[in-house]
């Protein structure tokens, strides 16, 4: 059953926002949530009037973590039952750019939820970290994974570790979130570089974020041949040509996703 914690906006063309919110306790990820979130952004990927997507919580809590209440009464059956990889997995295919605009907390399986996009917006006043230490488990969607990627083993291992958490300025430093802003500016600064990412064209998008993804997983010739063949095939397109054209013309192109 649909949950009335999520809902989505359209603030502007080719853009769409997909909120969490559940500030009566800090919007933690039940199972139901996870559900929920992977359907609409499948149903996303399928919608040509959707370019770019921004993910976003509220003003104290982008996600604090998984909901302890549901997870406490789990057991190891259960978990397995209840099959988040299935959610999880959808999330990170997300074929899109997709934008985290983390105000306040990203906790456990926030930071892991912001860890699956592309790009991280943080306000200054943000708090990551993977606490799961400290309830007797560890990261089950990514952590140990994404972050290692992200921040290097040895910084990685402190904070999964310790359980501490970490404001936006040290994400920063350490490579976690691609910029901070004032707290109030979070939204606003993610939203307008959706607008600027929409307006480029679809397809090297998605080739960008196949290819980047590469980094992380694939051998370098491997990832370094991808590259080579997907920029030959946007040489095909009609956005190749609108693109260059647009730029020798000295005029604002219109990419239209061919």
């Amino acid at each position: 059953m649909p949950t009335s914690d999520l809902s989505i906006e359209r603030p502007a063309p080719y853009i769409a926002v997909l909120r969490y919110s559940r500030p009566q306790s800090l919007n933690p990820l039940n199972v139901a949530v996870r559900r929920e979130m992977a359907e609409h952004l499948n149903a996303l990927a399928e919608d040509d009037g959707v370019r770019v997507v921004v993910l976003a919580g509220t003003e104290k809590a982008f996600a604090a973590g998984a909901d302890l209440v549901e997870m406490s009464k789990a057991d190891a059956v259960e978990m397995h039952g209840w099959n988040t990889a299935k959610s999880w997995k959808a999330i990170g295919a997300f074929p899109k750019p997709l934008i985290a605009a983390v105000s306040g907390f990203a906790l456990g399986g926030g930071c892991e939820l912001a860890m699956h996009c592309d790009i991280i917006i943080a306000g200054q006043s943000a708090r990551f970290g993977q606490p799961e230490v400290k309830v007797g488990i560890m990261p089950g969607a990514g952590g140990t994974q994404r972050l290692t990627r992200a921040v290097g083993k040895f910084r990685a291992n402190l904070y999964l570790m310790s359980g501490r958490t970490f404001d936006a300025q040290t994400a920063l430093t350490m490579g976690l979130v691609s910029e901070v802003v004032a707290d109030a500016e979070v939204e606003s600064a993610a939203l307008k570089l959706a607008a600027e990412i929409a307006a480029l064209p679809p397809l090297s998008l998605k080739f960008i974020k196949e290819a980047t993804a590469l980094a992380d997983n694939a051998p370098l010739d491997a990832a370094l041949e991808f590259e080579r063949r997907a920029c030959q095939f946007l040489f095909s397109t009609a956005d190749k040509n609108e693109g260059m054209s647009a730029f020798l013309e000295k005029r604002k192109p219109d990419f239209a996703g061919r």
